[in-house]
């Protein structure tokens, strides 16, 4: 796809503009029926971890999505099935229901359903009885991809094409696909996430003596000078990048992607803590659960041909989202509850949070806000440029989709974009000297 103009919404030297508390509250709302929350149900939504259900039959699990309490279970034939999370019945809780002989039946009355919301059974009426063939749950439609199973909860006339991804199409063993839940609004969480200035402050080591995850005192991203912030619009979203003042007549570039309504991709191109070239791209999923509360989707995947080594797996342990650092629910043993475990003397002697964990850093940062901000206090600066244009695009997909129009992302221009990390002349012209690599195919 080709790149519109440079977003600049407002005059130069000019701090950029701040919500309202209206518009505020258009873009933290997302349950049914709220404007937000209608543009969140036309794009496909990650639901689960394909692991979370790992056979035929298997115990069904709970899933909240954009305010609804719904339940996964996989059948006898391996088929995923997303269900409301009530028995239509008497609205007792289908998580407790046997998933047994293609259906997951409720054990309160035995009212039995497929995957596709049918009733097939009802142990409390007559075997003649006709009535089962006229009840139907809510049932929404899934597609496995990517080691997640995605869902789409808008019109079925308006269903996008299948969330293909570079990331979900390479090879199991090419990738790295995680979550943890976040309490906070998915918002605040996504803004951090974009948020390309924060990186080597947050994220830093103060000394080389530790080996502690965060970013080397040495490398470019410290060394260089505060990041000049570009973004250019797109059918998808956007691509933006941090440039960086290297000396030396060089800058370093770290072109990013924001995808519709909620994907960031960022470049692994150099390792946190060194200048070793890499292969790498990551990103995250922001999917709300509720308004107070959102799943957040990792993932990382090789695109060179090689698999991923234990290494680069291992980074989710540095990351604060390693297997020893989960709670069964995907809530992280540091948050709020414990101040996130800050240790005081490491940040006195080590790094700049005292924080255990790049990940950790974020959530606690985001979390700390509050469950959801009230953007009409901030202080913006011109380094929010991402922020700012994102808020503008979800804004203006939030009128377009009440007008009964369609949002971007909803197409398939996003399946061959990259995040790429690169260190060019200062007078290259990044946009031109990384197009392709950003759209390789």
């Amino acid at each position: 796809p080709q790149a519109a103009s440079l977003a600049r919404p407002h005059r130069s030297g000019a701090n950029p503009p701040m919500l309202t508390r209206d518009d505020n509250e258009t873009l933290t709302r997302t349950d049914q029926g709220t404007p937000m929350g209608e543009v969140m149900r036309r794009y496909w939504l990650p639901a689960l971890l394909t692991s979370e259900l790992p056979g035929p039959d298997c115990p069904p699990v709970r899933v909240r999505i954009l305010g609804e309490q719904l339940v996964a279970f996989r059948d006898t034939e391996g088929k995923v099935g997303l269900l409301s999370g009530f028995c239509p019945h008497r609205l007792t809780s289908l998580f407790f229901g046997r998933n047994e002989e293609g259906g997951l039946r409720c054990v309160y009355h035995g009212w039995k359903f497929d995957t596709g919301g049918n009733c097939l059974d009802m142990m409390n009426e007559p075997p003649d009885s006709d009535y089962p063939s006229k009840i139907k749950t809510t049932s929404y439609p899934v597609v496995e991809m990517g080691d997640l199973i995605w869902t789409y909860l808008g019109p079925a006339e308006k269903q996008p094409p299948h969330p293909k991804f570079e990331w979900t199409q390479v090879p199991e063993s090419h990738r790295l696909v995680t979550k943890n839940w976040q309490e906070c609004n998915w918002l605040q969480a996504l803004e951090g996430g974009i948020d390309t200035a924060h990186a080597p402050i947050l994220h830093r080591r103060i000394t080389e003596n530790t080996n502690r995850p965060g970013i080397g005192i040495n490398t470019s991203l410290l060394t260089g000078e505060a990041p000049k912030l570009e973004v250019d619009r797109t059918n998808y979203g956007y691509r933006y990048a941090g440039l960086r003042d290297m000396g030396d007549n060089r800058n370093r570039i770290r072109a990013y992607h924001y995808v519709m309504p909620f994907h960031q991709f960022r470049p692994l191109q150099f390792g946190l803590q060194g200048e070793e070239p890499r292969s790498l791209i990551a990103g995250h999923v922001w999917v709300p659960m509720d308004d107070e509360n959102c799943m957040i989707y990792n993932w990382m995947y090789n695109y060179e041909g090689e698999p991923l080594s234990d290494e680069d797996r291992e980074q989710e342990t540095g990351l604060g989202r390693g297997p020893d650092d989960m709670l069964p629910d995907f809530r992280t043993k540091r948050n709020k509850t414990n101040d996130w475990m800050i240790d005081r003397e490491v940040q006195k002697y080590e790094t700049f949070t005292g924080i255990e964990g790049i990940n950790t850093q974020d959530q606690a940062i985001q979390e700390s806000m509050g469950p959801i901000v009230d953007r009409s206090g901030e202080n913006l600066a011109n380094s929010d440029m991402a922020i700012v244009v994102a808020r503008q695009m979800l804004l203006t997909a939030a009128k377009t989709v009440a007008d009964g129009g369609d949002p971007p992302g909803t197409g398939d221009s996003y399946y061959n974009v990259r995040a790429i990390d690169s260190i060019l002349p200062k007078e290259a012209d990044w946009k031109k000297a990384l197009e392709d690599q950003m759209y390789p195919h």
